[in-house]
């Protein structure tokens, strides 16, 4: 765990905010290892790390499905949350000054985790994806109560063009 510690702390936190304050996102290349995206994947089929499965189709969110982990969350996982959160939440509660909401978000990750939990909301949001040819996600959104992190970090454990070709967002989409 100690290298992707160092790794996000090793950021350039100042560009990564100017670029989300541009963008709404920004790409971090190599933030985990191969071997650490590796047991990410190969995690996949230990059904006792997971909730809930979800068939994309079956709800109209694209095709594939995904599985909500349960608590507690892999050791990896943890610390990537644990370690993103700080940074992200100076970035969130920036964008909710400069919207006028009247919320702002602690410095420490387990402080938002206790406000959900005293809402009610005690169950894991972490979720892994997993498509095949011809997969795909909506865009959809997914708030499960009144405490959100308006930010995702999503993570692919994958190499472009060598584990899979294709890809993107489709522009040609039609409304109807």
């Amino acid at each position: 765990m100690e290298n992707v510690i160092q790794n996000i702390e090793n950021l350039d936190w100042p560009a990564i905010t100017e670029e989300m304050h541009k963008q709404g996102y920004v790409v971090i290349p190599n933030l985990l290892t191969d071997l650490q995206c590796d047991l990410l994947k190969k995690g996949y089929s230990d059904s006792t790390l997971y909730r809930k499965t979800v068939v994309m189709e079956r709800y109209r969110f694209g095709i594939g499905e995904y599985k909500y982990f349960d608590y507690p969350l892999p050791e990896l996982i943890q610390t990537i949350r644990s370690q993103l959160y700080p940074h992200l939440a100076v970035i969130a509660n920036a964008w909710f000054r400069a919207l006028k909401v009247d919320k702002s978000f602690s410095m420490k990750h387990e402080d938002l985790l206790t406000d959900c939990r005293l809402k009610g909301q005690e169950q894991a949001t972490v979720l892994i994806l997993k498509y095949s040819q011809g997969g795909f996600n909506t865009l959809h959104q997914d708030l499960y109560g009144e405490i959100y992190f308006p930010m995702q970090a999503v993570f692919m454990l994958n190499e472009p063009e060598i584990d899979f070709t294709g890809g993107g967002i489709c522009t040609n989409a039609t409304n109807t």
